[in-house]
């Protein structure tokens, strides 16, 4: 049965995009890290936000431009969305619906990971109870502003275990079972 998996990059406070949706923040901590590669392997379906989806790519004019993890990964993609574009390609899929395109995700995983992209679908698998594991990649810089990481205007605390810490080359590695 699938996971539902929160992984993403983010400055130490606390943005994981920059203003206006900048993503070339995080282009000089996209070095090596082992456990984000062995992640990849592990999943099966992507369940992305329509902004993140439309949004500024950190591998901008590099290879692997316009793909998942920098063309690391291929494979099913639900986007979830209320402004469909009138065509698709094939394992890229627009949704109108949150719980519906988490179910697909989900069954196109399989036994593999669903990994989410973007903060407000993050924070609607929370509120849907169906977030199991957060990994972030703690980047050692600080932006002021942009996209938080966990943002829930009148407070919400989510509990988490800690399952792992491990210090990377341009990154420590944070991962986390919602509890």
């Amino acid at each position: 049965m699938a996971k539902v998996l929160y992984a993403v990059t983010m400055s130490l406070d606390g943005f994981i995009a920059g203003p206006a949706g900048d993503m070339q923040w995080m282009t000089p901590y996209l070095g090596p890290n082992p456990e984000v590669r062995d992640l990849i392997g592990q999943i099966g379906s992507l369940l992305v936000g329509r902004r993140t989806f439309d949004g500024d790519d950190p591998n901008k004019g590099r290879p692997g431009e316009g793909k998942a993890f920098g063309g690391g990964w291929d494979g099913p993609q639900y986007v979830v969305t209320h402004r469909p574009p009138e065509s698709s390609s094939a394992d890229l899929y627009f949704v109108d619906d949150f719980a519906t395109a988490l179910a697909q995700a989900k069954e196109a995983a399989g036994d593999k990971y669903v990994n989410v992209l973007g903060a407000d679908i993050a924070r609607q698998c929370l509120e849907a109870g169906e977030l199991d594991e957060v990994l972030t990649c703690v980047a050692p810089v600080m932006l002021g502003d942009g996209t938080r990481l966990f943002d829930q205007p009148g407070g919400h605390t989510v509990k988490l275990e800690r399952v792992s810490a491990t210090e990377v080359p341009l990154a420590t590695n944070l991962w986390f079972k919602v509890t």
